[in-house]
């Protein structure tokens, strides 16, 4: 901006600075943090104008390499907003005299703003969503905000807050990711409020995500292509201008060497030099554009592309497990409806969770993430006497597995119950299988087992096989096993020892 000779204020005449401005903020606007503007400038070799307040160009505009600092300076102006203020600077409390320490007040501890002072860039309404925007994108836990989204797995980073002290929790990736509150350890050595498991979280919350996400009609690829265009053509714009920048300083130094006399061969030389460089800058300017002509355009959506993209939240979840979404724009999508994801641990192996949507709506949930110990988990006494009384009733491990599954028992790691848990919790407590009574102990509810009438007889089990598929022997089956069964009666055994003496079976 310059200022008039009248006191008024107005743009730059210089209509390459205008569009550089510009194309700050809207590269902002897209892009949403500061880092991710400042990196797709460079790339796009886009310059800064800046006053120079020293050096042998005091006074004058110069062309510099975008920075943090000279983003971060636009950004926070309240002039390009058209506003002037007073009172965004203060001393730092803890200065000592002499020192230039200075603090950034908040903006409702402000002294003076006064709107429509300047001519505006951007309106006040953009002005504070970019503050809103760039507070967010620090990670300050203490005020509770987001982050910049990051190529992190984990999707929930920024949005998981402790339920029990209110802080932002923290990622950990060791080895798996994990959501944990720190913030109270950190700054009073207390224990960590708690710790929970990521992939089980993020699950459930983006599935809530994808149901929210059913009653809404996204369209919002042509806004985005548009968005592609405008920005390509503010980049175009700003090459034209470089280019008659370019032009113009090169008619100037041709201008300056033919003035001079070329028998003053000292200053001749060093005009020459200049014209020289500046025909090169030139030659540069015009290969940036051709090489910007050559790529390739921007598409338009066609009616067809438009009518295929009408229903994002139906074909969203498949992009989603597709693998062409990066973390960080995962991360971009989920933080369009969320607020935050508030997160409590009642018990260990149950997680609950509200989603604050950013209509201000709660969705509640509960979690149950994988935990190391069983005996922890809710219901595990009776998920053991559940087990112990199927066993007792004559049920195999598998069968046991499928009924307390289904009567809503879980383990520590999975939503089931798996058949060697069951055998592990049976076993622990003395409690033999009827499979492992056939096979181990002579008589099962007073008759005998193939294993114990072959001991008896001093057999082999398969003699005793033979005779049962004859018919020669009278056996039953087990009702829950199917193994077979002897009446334990004198004259079978009796008959059983003669037919073993005849044969010489020993």
């Amino acid at each position: 901006m310059v200022r008039l000779e009248d006191g008024r204020v107005s743009k730059t005449p210089d209509l390459q600075v205008q569009r550089t401005i510009e194309l700050v903020f809207a590269r902002f606007e897209t892009l949403g943090s500061c880092q991710k503007a400042l990196r797709s400038l460079r790339d796009d070799g886009i310059l800064l104008p800046r006053h120079q307040r020293g050096g042998p160009y005091a006074g004058q505009m110069v062309w510099r390499k975008p920075t943090q600092a000279a983003l971060s300076e636009i950004l926070h102006n309240p002039a390009y907003a058209g506003a002037f203020v007073y009172g965004r600077r203060g001393p730092h409390p803890d200065r000592r005299p002499g020192q230039l320490r200075q603090i950034r007040h908040p903006m409702e501890e402000w002294t003076t703003i006064h709107h429509g002072v300047y001519p505006a860039y951007i309106t006040w309404e953009q002005f504070l969503a970019h503050q809103a925007r760039l507070a967010d994108n620090a990670s300050d836990f203490a005020r509770r905000a987001h982050g910049a989204p990051r190529q992190g797995t984990a999707l929930l980073a920024g949005l998981v807050v402790c339920g029990r002290c209110g802080y932002q929790m923290q990622v950990t990736y060791k080895p798996q990711r994990r959501y944990t509150c720190t913030a109270l350890a950190a700054s009073y050595g207390a224990a960590t409020c708690l710790h929970v498991d990521g992939a089980s979280l993020e699950t459930v919350v983006v599935d809530a995500f994808f149901a929210a996400l059913t009653t809404a009609e996204l369209n919002l690829l042509e806004a985005v292509l548009a968005a592609k265009r405008a920005d390509v053509g503010r980049v175009a714009k700003l090459r034209a201008d470089r280019l008659a920048r370019a032009e113009y300083e090169a008619r100037l130094a041709q201008r300056h060497y033919q003035a001079v006399d070329p028998n003053n061969r000292l200053v001749a030389a060093e005009l020459e030099r200049r014209w020289e460089v500046a025909l090169r800058a030139v030659v540069e300017a015009r290969e940036e554009m051709e090489r910007m002509a050559s790529q390739a355009q921007i598409p338009e959506l066609t009616e067809e592309m438009k009518e295929q993209m009408q229903d994002v939240g139906r074909h969203l979840p498949a992009m989603w497990a597709s693998g062409r979404l990066t973390p960080a724009q995962q991360k971009e999508i989920l933080r369009s409806l969320i607020q935050r994801v508030i997160v409590t641990r009642p018990t260990p192996d149950t997680v609950e969770a509200r989603v604050v949507w950013i209509s201000g709506a709660v969705t509640p949930f509960s979690v149950h993430p994988p935990i190391a110990r069983g005996s922890d988990v809710s219901g595990y006494e009776q998920l053991v006497e559940r087990i112990l009384a199927l066993g007792a009733q004559g049920y195999q491990d598998p069968e046991i597995a499928r009924i307390v599954s289904a009567e809503g028992f879980r383990s520590a790691r999975s939503a089931h119950i798996p058949a060697s848990l069951v055998g592990e919790i049976r076993r622990a407590r003395g409690q033999i299988s009827l499979t492992e009574q056939f096979k181990t102990q002579a008589k099962v509810e007073g008759q005998w087992t193939i294993f114990g009438l072959a001991q008896e007889l001093e057999v082999h089990r398969n003699w005793l096989y033979t005779r049962i598929h004859k018919g020669t022997l009278p056996a039953t089956r087990h009702s829950v096993t199917g193994h077979y069964l002897i009446a334990d009666e004198p004259e079978i055994l009796a008959t059983l020892r003669a037919q073993r003496d005849r044969c010489c079976y020993r």
